[in-house]
């Protein structure tokens, strides 16, 4: 299988297998995206297995959005593509808030009624949210 260089965008490697949909989504990558983007699924890797890769054309994902990705796939790996080549490349790590795009899954939190969400990371990959102070996994969030 061959997939096509990119002269700019970006690529995301190491990911979780099965969780490129939700990378995808993270990165607000949806079917209305006007640029090429190729999802490669279960690659055998020597690290894990299997993992998944997302190729971007046309979209330089910034460190700080790119850490969202550390949610559903830590140790995932991001490279900046300029000029086909890589610039930047770097490891997703989990961001210290969360805000506006997890969900708390306490039914009675004032989140369920529009507010707009906010998790400050505590300790290892737990989260609380700022209204209700419950505690989540990162994964729960997303």
């Amino acid at each position: 299988m061959q997939v096509d260089q990119i002269e700019m965008g970006t690529v995301v490697d190491h990911i979780k297998a099965g969780k490129a949909g939700k990378v995808m989504k993270l990165l607000e990558i949806g079917e209305n995206y006007p640029h090429r983007v190729a999802i490669v699924l279960n690659v055998p890797s020597k690290k894990t297995k299997t993992k998944d890769i997302v190729k971007i054309e046309g979209k330089l994902v910034s460190e700080e959005s790119a850490n969202l990705i550390a949610l559903v796939s830590p140790g995932a790996s991001v490279n900046i593509i300029r000029n086909s080549k890589i610039e930047k490349k770097f490891v997703v790590s989990l961001p210290k808030e969360v805000s506006g795009i997890a969900k708390c899954a306490n039914p009675n939190c004032i989140t369920g009624e529009g507010a707009k969400t906010l998790f400050r990371k505590e300790d290892g990959e737990r989260y609380r949210c700022h209204f209700c102070e419950r505690l989540f996994k990162a994964e729960e969030l997303v």
